[in-house]
Parts: structure tokens; sequence; C-alpha cells
């Protein structure tokens, strides 16, 4: 969450005042805010939902993925990418990244056998994959294509709104998001007949308050509705989004454009795909090596992308240990309509992912930075990246990105955790 304030507070007053806090028949908050994001995305379904993990597993539902199926997902992304395809019985197949540490097309097209069914390409920190690449091999293999946008709230690729150019698109509202009500996420799609299963996914009784429609028959599923307070803030949120967008485009471009010069040290931008569209969220770097990365946030507030404890296929012990269920006939590992899915996934078998995310650094913008904070930042980089490079010694660099003080602190929560909880071998 970046900025939250008097507006969000004055939303959920109204709908308390209003005692009018269930969606259907009585409040309007969620039903504005799928109206107006729809409109935001230039989509014609919208669905809120609680989370964004449950949004995940109702897009696979809506998509008819299930037992039988193997979805290919990145090998950098949070946990829930590959839980909510085990949620609807099928199989996670894990592939590489690639420098812009989204997934790499060619690795998907490698990757696809005959048990594929869909594919999740995942706009991890606000950067865009290769949607042009990755939607050819869909075609070519005739996948279904799931946006996580998660983590790309407002940002678009090559002039299309993150989440609308495949089948579907799921997004998040937790905290940690581009806006945030707490809690929350979301299914888009230009499908009509999708929207329906979807919808059913996240309330399958939500026609005793809509009505039914069609010849459309329901199916039981677990309740994922959005309350009215998330819809109330989420509507004030979304005002705020587009200035937001801009702000950190803005940053990220600016600190490029002054950290250019540092090439000749070995400083290299990582590459980006729709630079002008994708979010702005994160000034990434790929270093030659990963004791550069290491020696590089030795100075600077920054994260390196293959140690936030919990965004890498080597942290999803679900996933690494087979529990795929809470009951063990509902295990996809174990189910019989799986033996023929590759369900094997070790903490080795992607080596070329864990070096590219070994020497990733990501230095986060912010919509509230001004020219000083971003001036600073600059600085602060430049020391960094001299210390790393052996330019300049550890005292020297560390005096010199002083100036950036206290203004930048990145909250742990946000990127840290133990890793290794269960004791899995390394």
């Amino acid at each position: 969450m970046y900025i939250i304030g008097e507006e969000e507070i004055e939303a959920i007053a109204g709908a308390i005042r209003s005692e009018e806090l269930f969606r259907y028949g009585q409040g309007e908050a969620c039903a504005t805010f799928e109206k107006n994001y729809a409109a935001y995305l230039n989509a014609p379904h919208f669905r809120l939902t609680c989370s964004g993990s449950y949004a995940l597993h109702a897009a696979l539902v809506g998509l008819g993925v299930g037992p039988g199926d193997e979805v290919i997902v990145p090998a950098h992304t949070y946990m829930a990418t590959a839980t909510s395809v085990l949620s609807v019985g099928a199989i996670p197949v894990v592939v590489d990244v690639d420098e812009s540490i989204t997934m790499d097309p060619d690795a998907l097209d490698d990757a696809v056998g005959p048990r594929t069914k869909a594919v999740i390409p995942v706009h991890i920190w606000g950067a865009a994959c290769n949607m042009d690449a990755i939607m050819a091999v869909a075609a070519k293999h005739g996948l279904l294509v799931l946006e996580d946008t998660c983590q790309g709230i407002g940002g678009g690729y090559e002039g299309r709104m993150l989440g609308t150019i495949g089948h579907a698109g799921a997004y998040s509202f937790n905290y940690y998001k581009n806006i945030s009500s707490g809690e929350g996420g979301g299914v888009v799609t230009g499908d009509a007949e999708i929207d329906k299963r979807v919808a059913c996914a996240i309330d399958p009784c939500h026609y005793y308050w809509t009505g039914r429609t069609g010849d459309f028959v329901p199916f039981a599923s677990n309740g994922g509705r959005a309350s009215e307070l998330l819809g109330a803030v989420l509507n004030v949120q979304l005002g705020r989004l587009p200035a937001m967008m801009t702000a950190m485009r803005a940053e990220k471009k600016g600190v490029l454009q002054a950290t250019r010069h540092l090439d000749n040290l070995g400083l290299r931008a990582t590459p980006m795909n729709s630079p002008d569209h994708e979010c702005g969220t994160h000034v990434m770097y790929t270093m030659p090596t990963a004791d550069d990365a290491e020696r590089f946030v030795e100075i600077m507030p920054a994260v390196i992308a293959g140690k936030t404890g919990r965004h890498t296929y080597t942290e999803w012990d679900q996933v690494l240990m087979g529990e795929g269920a809470g009951h063990p006939a509902l295990n996809p590992y174990a189910m019989p309509a799986n033996e023929a899915c590759r369900r094997e996934v070790t903490k080795d078998m992607l080596p070329r992912s864990l070096d590219i995310l070994a020497r990733t650094v990501m230095v986060p913008t912010d919509p509230r930075h001004d020219d000083a904070h971003v001036e600073r930042t600059v600085q602060s980089i430049e020391a960094a990246a001299r210390y790393a490079f052996g330019a300049m010694g550890r005292d020297e660099a560390r005096a010199a990105a002083a100036a950036l003080g206290n203004a930048e602190k990145i909250d742990p929560r946000k990127y840290d955790s133990d890793v290794g909880a269960y004791g899995l071998d390394s």
C-alpha cells in the first residue's frame, strides 16, 4: 500500500452509516468498483473477490482447468500462483524466467507437453511479461492464458492493460499491492461464459441475489465473496491509481537515465518488456555475478530478487513436498487422473533462473518520493555500484550513500521471510 488516508476513512464510515454492508441488494460499493475497474481496464467483465489467491483459483475454474491438466508457471512468483493450480486439482509445471525475471517464452515453448492446458505468466514486481511472445506460443499449442496480475495493478503492455491480454486475468488488492483494501482480489475476462463460471466459483449462491441467467448450470464451490467495506476502500484507491503509476514510471525512468553512465562499471539495467507501460514499482539492475549483487546491497537499500524468502520455486514448500491438499484423497499429486502429468519439482531443476535471480537487484520506487529523494537515490546507487565493482572502498561508499539516510526504508515483511521452515533439502 502506498497512499491511504481520510478519503478511505470517510468511505468506510459512509458504508457503516448506511447499515448496508451486504453487496447484493443492499450496498453498492462492490458493484461500483466492479463497473469502474472494468472501465479502467477497458474490459467487459470483472468480478471482485476476497483475495488474489482466490482470484487465481476462480479464474482457473472459469477456464475449466482441472484434474489431468498441467499448468505452466514461472520459477519466480508468489507461491499462490502454483498452489492455485493445485486448488483445482491440476499440476503446476515450473519453467525458467529470463533476465526480465518474468517467464521466458522460449522455456514455455519447450515445456509444453501433451497434458498442458494452460499457462500463467506473472507480471512480477510490476514488470510486464513479454505477452506478444507468450500469446504466440499459447496460440501455437492451443493453451489457455491466465495472467497473474496480482503485482501488476495499473500496468500495461504495449497499450493494453495487464490482465486483459490473455483469456483471463487475476488481481490482488492486499496490503502489499499498488492499490489495496488490506485484502481483496478480482478476475477480468473478455469471455461471457468464463465470467459466469468465475462468478459461480466466487459465490455459488450468487444467483439467489442476482437471479438465474440463461441455461447456466451452477456448481458447488467455496465462497470468496467480497465485502462492502473492501469495495468502499477500493473505490477511493482506484481514483489514486493513475497518478501513482505516472509518478513511479517517471521515477524509474529518471533513475535509469541518471545511472546509465554506470554501465561502464557493470551496472546494467534489467531488460524490460514495454517499459513505457509497466508499473515502474522497482528499478532493477542485472549484475554480472551474485557476489556483485551482494556487495551492492551492502550499501544501497535494495533487494536481491532471489532472496525475498518466498517468491522463488525453491521456497514453495507444499509444492516441493507434494502436499497439494488438506486431505490425501484430494491431493492432486496422488490423483489417478494426474499420473501422466509431470509432478516432480526439485530445488536444483532450474539453475539458470536461480543464477539470474541471484544477480538481479531491485530498488523500490514510491509515488511519494520528491525530486530530492530521487537525487539521493541516484547518489546511493552510484556509490553502491562503485563499491560493488571495486572502484570505491566500503567506508567511502557508505559515506557517499549516507545522504539517503532513513528516507528509504524497505519493509522487510514485503520481501523477507524465513526460508526452509520445514527443513527441506537445499
